[in-house]
C-alpha cells in the first residue's frame, strides 16, 4: 500500500476526499503500527502498516488507498516499565483517542490487560484484538442547510436533562425503528412535547462513545448512563441504526432537527477519567498509547495514579497534549455536530494544576479566549472526589454551575424540615450566598432532581433508596432528602396521594419561579418512577425508561408543569441577570403573614413558618441579553412549607388593581383576591397584581 509522510499539524484521522491522514501523539513510544481490518467483526487485522514519520512526539502518515468505512486500530511499541510509568504492550490493540466513530462492543477478557495477572510487572503476551472495539474512518460531509444555533440567552433558558434512549424507548407515537435513538429524540411527537412543556434546551446524558465497566460485565448489567467514555470524538453507536458512520450522520440530523424547532442541544462530557481504571486495569487506548503522558501519576511513585474521580484514574490535563485532546474534542462537537454547549462531569478535575483547584487555571483561560468555545454554554458539575473537591460558586465568569445547595435546601424545606424558610428564600432569590455579584443568579443551574438520584415522583414516594437491582446489596447511590408522606412506595391512600401530588407541585413551581436557570429531569413532568432506585446507571430497562401513558391525574400534573413554565417565560421578574438589591424594597420585599415586611429578627429567630415574596414589575430587566424587550408584571409568591394552613394579608401596591391568582399547588381555582387569602398546608400560590380592566 502506498504511504506518504502526511503531516503532524492535525492529530487524529481525516479523510479529505483523496486520502486519509493519520496522526497520533505519543512522547515515549518507539514505533506505531496502523492495523487495518477487512470487516468490522474480523478477529484480527489484515494488515499492519507502520506510521512512517515522527515529528517531535507526533507519529503520522497519509494513505491514498484508505477510504471512509475502513475499520482500524493501533498497536504502539515501547518499554513496559510500570514502576517508571510506562506500560507499552504492542500485543494489545488500541482505540484511537481521536476516533470519530467506533464499531463493535468491548468483550471483557483477561486478554485486555497489558500486564500479566500473575506478574503485574511483566507484560501480557495475549492478543486483545478479538475483544476490542475498533475505530472507523468517517466521511465528515453532511448537508446542514441553513442550520443556525438558537443562541437562547441564559435568562430565557430552561434546561431539560435527558437520556437519548430512556426518554423515547416507550413512546407510542415514535416509530419502532427510531425509539431509543438520536432520530427518535428529534421526531415530531417528542419535539411537540418539549415545546409544549416550555423547555429551550436538551442537556443530554453522555453521547460520546462509552463502554461497559468490568464489574457491571460480571453482573451482566450495562453502563446505561454512559459516564465511561472511550471515544471523545465519536457519537455513541448505541443510539444509531448502525456503527460504520451511521451514528455520525444520525447524531448530526438530530441536532439539525432540534435546532429547526428552536431547541438547543447540550451534551454531558466526561474528561476527568477513562474506562481504563486503576493502573492494573485494562489497556484500551490511552494507557497503551502513552500512559506517562495521559494520566496523572503519583509524585514519587509513577507506577500509581492520582485519583480525583473515584474511578481509578484522572486525565492529566496539565500536560499540553492532553489539554489539546480535550479542547480538540470540544471544538469537534461544536464545529462538526453544531452542539450548543457542554455540561462537564466532575469539572474541578480539569482545573487542578497540578493538584489544587485553580479558579483561573489554564483550561478556563484557554476556553474563554477560544473563538469556537467562548460563545457556547458551559456548565460545571462543581465537585469531584479530590481534596477540596467541592467548588460550588468558584468557577469563573462565563460558566454556570449545577447548584447542589439549591437541590438540598429546596427538598428539605418542602418536606417540612424546621427552620429552613430562610434557606428557601435564599434559593428563590438566586443564591447570592454562593455566587458573586459579577456572575449573578444566572450562574446557578437550579434543579431538584437529575439523573443522579431519585426521580421527582420517587422523591415524594420513598423515604429510602431501593437499589437491589444494581447487584450491590443497596450500598450504592447517594443519600436523597426524600419523604414518603406516610407510606413507603405506591399506595391507595387518597390522603397520602394528595400530599405527594402537592409536594411535586411545590417543587416544580419553586423551580419555575426561582432566580437562576431551571433544569428539569426528563419524565418528571410525566410522573416517571424508577421504583425507588436512586442510582439507575446500570438499568437499561423499564426502571429507567419513561412511561408516556397518563391517567387523569398524570395529565393534570403535566398541565401544572406547563403552566408554571409558561408563567416564568411570560414574566421577566423571574429572569433577572443581577441579584436583588437590598434597601428600599423597590426590587423585592419579603413579607410576613400579616403583610408587614419581615425584619432581620424575624429571620434570625427561626419563627417564620411561611413567607411572601413581592417582586414589582419595575424590578425586571428591561431587556434580555440579546436586547429583546421583556414583559413584566408585579407578582406575589406565597410560600407555606408548614403543616398548618395560614392566612396571608395581601399588600396594597401604589397603583390601583386586583390580585389575581395565577397558580396554586393545592387547588385548580383561579381567584380574584382582595385583602387576604388562606394558604393550605404545604402549598404555594403565585399572584399577579393587575389594573382593573
Amino acid at each position: 500500500m502506498r504511504v506518504l509522510p502526511g503531516s503532524p499539524a492535525r492529530i487524529g484521522v481525516h479523510w479529505d476526499g483523496e486520502a486519509t491522514s493519520f496522526a497520533l501523539f505519543s512522547a515515549h513510544a518507539t514505533a506505531v503500527e496502523l492495523c487495518l481490518f477487512e470487516t468490522a467483526d474480523a478477529r484480527f487485522e489484515a494488515e499492519r502498516l507502520p506510521l512512517p514519520e515522527r515529528t517531535g512526539d507526533v507519529w503520522h502518515g497519509r494513505f491514498p488507498a484508505i477510504r471512509p468505512g475502513q475499520v482500524y486500530g493501533y498497536r504502539v511499541h515501547g518499554r513496559f516499565a510500570p514502576q517508571e510509568g510506562h506500560r507499552f504492550n504492542a500485543h494489545k490493540l488500541l482505540v484511537d483517542p481521536y476516533a470519530q466513530a467506533i464499531t463493535g462492543a468491548l468483550a471483557w477478557s483477561d486478554a485486555l490487560f497489558g500486564h500479566d495477572p500473575a506478574q503485574p510487572d511483566a507484560p501480557d503476551p495475549r492478543d486483545s484484538a478479538p475483544c476490542m472495539p475498533r475505530a472507523v474512518v468517517v466521511d465528515p460531509r453532511f448537508d446542514w442547510g441553513d442550520d443556525r444555533p438558537p443562541r437562547t440567552p441564559w435568562s430565557r433558558s430552561v434546561l431539560y436533562e435527558c437520556h437519548v434512549k430512556g426518554f423515547t424507548q416507550r413512546h407510542p407515537d415514535v416509530s419502532p425503528e427510531q425509539r431509543g435513538r438520536y432520530l427518535g429524540l428529534a421526531s415530531p411527537p417528542v419535539v411537540e412535547h418539549l415545546l409544549a412543556l416550555g423547555v429551550t434546551a436538551l442537556s443530554l446524558l453522555p453521547i460520546q462513545h462509552a463502554c461497559i465497566d468490568a464489574h457491571l460485565a460480571r453482573l451482566g448489567l450495562p453502563n446505561y448512563w454512559g459516564y465511561n467514555t472511550l471515544g471523545f470524538f465519536a457519537p455513541d453507536a448505541r443510539f444509531a441504526s448502525g456503527s460504520r458512520g451511521e451514528q455520525v450522520r444520525e447524531c448530526k440530523q438530530m441536532v439539525k432537527s432540534l435546532h429547526a424547532a428552536g431547541l438547543e442541544v447540550l451534551i454531558d462530557v466526561v474528561y476527568n477519567h477513562t474506562p481504563e481504571g486503576p493502573p492494573r486495569g485494562p489497556m484500551l487506548s490511552l494507557r497503551g498509547v502513552d500512559n506517562a503522558s495521559y494520566y496523572r501519576l503519583r509524585p514519587g511513585d509513577p507506577g500509581e495514579y492520582v485519583d480525583f474521580t473515584g474511578c481509578g484514574n484522572s486525565l492529566n490535563v496539565s500536560h499540553p497534549r492532553v489539554l489539546q485532546l480535550v479542547l480538540d474534542s470540544l471544538r469537534h462537537w461544536v464545529t462538526e455536530f453544531h452542539v450548543d454547549g457542554f455540561r462537564f462531569d466532575l469539572a474541578p478535575v480539569l482545573a487542578r494544576d497540578p493538584e489544587a483547584f485553580q479558579r483561573f487555571g489554564r483550561f478556563f483561560e484557554i476556553v474563554r479566549q477560544d473563538p469556537v468555545l467562548a460563545p457556547v454554554k458551559l456548565i460545571a458539575e462543581p465537585w469531584d472526589l479530590g481534596a477540596g473537591g467541592y467548588q460550588l460558586g468558584q468557577f469563573p465568569l462565563g460558566w454556570t454551575e449545577w447548584n447542589g445547595r439549591y437541590r438540598d435546601g429546596v427538598r428539605r424545606a418542602w418536606r417540612g424540615d424546621p427552620g429552613l424558610i430562610g434557606e428557601l428564600a435564599t434559593r428563590l432569590a438566586g443564591s447570592s450566598d454562593v455566587f458573586d455579584s459579577a456572575r449573578g443568579p444566572l450562574a446557578s443551574v437550579n434543579f431538584v432532581t437529575c439523573h443522579d438520584g431519585m426521580t421527582l415522583a420517587d422523591l415524594v414516594t420513598y423515604a429510602r433508596k431501593h437499589n437491589e437491582a444494581n447487584g450491590e446489596e443497596g450500598r450504592d447511590g447517594p443519600h436523597d432528602d426524600s419523604h414518603n408522606w406516610g407510606v413507603e412506595g405506591p399506595t391507595r391512600s387518597l390522603r397520602v396521594s394528595k400530599r405527594r401530588e402537592r409536594a411535586r407541585r411545590n417543587l416544580i413551581a419553586t423551580l419555575a419561579f426561582s432566580q437562576g436557570v431551571p433544569m428539569l429531569s426528563h419524565g418528571d413532568e410525566l410522573g416517571r418512577t424508577q421504583r425507588g432506585n436512586n442510582n439507575a446507571y446500570c438499568q437499561d430497562n423499564e426502571i429507567s425508561w419513561t412511561d408516556w401513558s397518563l391517567d387523569d391525574d398524570g395529565r393534570a400534573f403535566l398541565g401544572f408543569v406547563q403552566r408554571a413554565l409558561r408563567l416564568r417565560h411570560a414574566n421577566a421578574v423571574f429572569r433577572r441577570r443581577r441579584f436583588f438589591a437590598n434597601g428600599d424594597g423597590s426590587e423585592v420585599r419579603w413579607l410576613r403573614r400579616d403583610g408587614e415586611e419581615a425584619t432581620p429578627a424575624d429571620w434570625e429567630s427561626g419563627a417564620l413558618a411561611c413567607v411572601a415574596l413581592w417582586i414589582p414589575a419595575a424590578a425586571a430587566d428591561p431587556a434580555d441579553e440579546a436586547g429583546r424587550p421583556a414583559a413584566a408584571e408585579t407578582v406575589l409568591l406565597l410560600v407555606n412549607p408548614d403543616a398548618h394552613a395560614h392566612a396571608f394579608t395581601l399588600p396594597a401596591p401604589a397603583r390601583p388593581g386586583v390580585w389575581h391568582e395565577l397558580l396554586n399547588s393545592a387547588c385548580e381555582t383561579r381567584r380574584r383576591l382582595d385583602k387576604s387569602v388562606v394558604l393550605a398546608p404545604w402549598s404555594l400560590a403565585l399572584l399577579a397584581h393587575r389594573e382593573p380592566s
